[in-house]
């Protein structure tokens, strides 16, 4: 095996399991030394512990480090410990999160906002703790973990799709302001089977999606050569990239009835034909005020 991550630091937050524990063991035998992350704690017999144990007996080079990503106090920590310990922060894997699946109408506010907490909040946690140390080193990956849920909508997530979704415009932001340090920040949107997928998916199709499929998509996305500002899809050995794109368009201007303008032609605004994947929220501006006539 190509170990390509050589002499890297990686972590990985809700490492104990699941996809996870999939990730941190595939970037060690990768040859990154591997933070295990989970909320349950890192003492022994803990899932986490039990993930950097298997990373030592396989050769690698691993610590567990208990803590919630909803708390920053404790993310510092964690990135401290690494960094004393092996000098650097080179890999962040936000993966951390949890379900609380219901239709909206069901749903409750705290449910709502626990969601968030954790998917937003926290790789917002623990990508604050690593950036301005990755920035002084002049390299950095790191990776969001957002989903089909998020890109596309799936009943009876509104929470878990309005957090996959809010990371997706956290990394393209990030990867705008940390290009210029060497900050490459992706997302993945995986499909896996994991603990947050029983119940929805027959045995078979389990058994289809395991995590280490996806896993492959991590390492490609924490090494040297990684994309930026990409979502990748990972599921049962297959890979696909979704974008955000904008159509071409119609100028309607100051008609005497732009509403009703605006309505006759919905079906021209949606014509997927030229569209294109703005590099920035100023393209929208600049292609507007373009075909309104102005030019900066």
């Amino acid at each position: 095996m190509n170990k390509q991550l050589d002499g890297r630091v990686a972590i990985v937050t809700g490492a104990g399991s699941g996809l996870g524990r999939a990730h941190a063991l595939a970037l060690a035998r990768h040859g990154a030394r591997v933070v295990v992350n989970d909320i349950n704690g890192s003492g022994p017999g803990t899932p986490g512990r039990e993930v950097a144990d298997r990373i030592l007996r396989e050769g690698g080079v691993a610590m567990a480090v208990g803590g919630d990503v909803r708390d920053f106090a404790q993310m510092e920590d964690m990135v401290a410990r690494a960094a004393g310990e092996w000098g650097r922060v080179d890999i962040l894997v936000n993966n951390a999160g949890i379900l609380r699946d219901k239709s909206f109408s069901k749903m409750t506010l705290d449910d709502f906002r626990l969601v968030l907490d954790v998917h937003v909040m926290g790789a917002v946690n623990c990508t604050k703790a690593v950036w301005e140390r990755m920035r002084g080193q002049q390299y950095g990956r790191i990776i969001m973990t957002s989903s089909s849920s998020g890109l596309y909508g799936n009943f009876g997530q509104a929470n878990y799709s309005a957090a996959k979704m809010a990371v997706v415009g956290l990394m393209q932001t990030l990867a705008l302001e940390g290009a210029k340090y060497n900050i490459r920040v992706n997302a993945l949107a995986p499909s896996a089977a994991t603990a947050m997928t029983e119940g929805v998916l027959s045995p078979e199709e389990l058994e289809g999606l395991s995590p280490e499929a996806v896993s492959p998509a991590v390492v490609a996305l924490a090494a040297e050569d990684a994309p930026t500002r990409m979502i990748l899809l990972a599921g049962a050995g297959s890979f696909e990239a979704a974008h955000i794109t904008m159509t071409k368009g119609i100028f309607v201007g100051r008609t005497d009835d732009p509403v009703r303008d605006l309505q006759a032609r919905l079906g021209e605004i949606r014509d997927r034909r030229d569209e294109m994947v703005p590099g920035s929220g100023w393209e929208q501006y600049r292609l507007e005020l373009a075909k309104a006539g102005f030019s900066r």
